[in-house]
């Protein structure tokens, strides 16, 4: 039996190599952490998307969430940009972040394209490496 075009095309699609890495989008992530290490909120909410300032309203508003709810970010040891992909027409970039006491987190970047370049428009942190079920 002959696949159909839809099953060819998904087996294409999964077979692909990971998009390479996209030199304005490292520097909009590399930015806002370098900002967060300085504890530069208003500079870290400038690579936040519209949508994202207008959640959280104020750089304070913004910074407060991160410490609380992202703190490897805030506080990053080592950080390794892996796969750029293209889900459901949005673009997410694949991060690698070892925190200060050795821990390796996983996190997922929504980028999207803003008038002076890329913006972080949402950020997932995805099942650490090595967690079973």
């Amino acid at each position: 039996m002959r696949p159909s075009l839809p099953a060819l095309a998904l087996s294409l699609m999964l077979s692909l190599p990971a998009a390479a890495q996209d030199p304005g989008i490292e520097s909009t992530i590399r930015g806002q952490i370098a900002a967060f290490l300085k504890d530069d909120f208003a500079t870290a909410f400038t690579y936040a998307s519209p949508t994202i300032r207008g959640l959280f309203g104020t750089p304070e508003n913004f910074g407060a969430m991160v410490r609380q709810g992202y703190p490897m970010v805030h506080r990053p040891a080592e950080v390794e940009l892996l796969d750029l992909r293209e889900v459901a027409g949005a673009l997410w970039q694949r991060v690698r972040i070892t925190d200060a006491a050795g821990g390796v987190h996983l996190l997922d970047y929504q980028m999207v394209p803003g008038p002076e370049g890329w913006q972080i428009n949402a950020v997932q942190i995805l099942r650490a490496p090595g967690v079973g079920v």
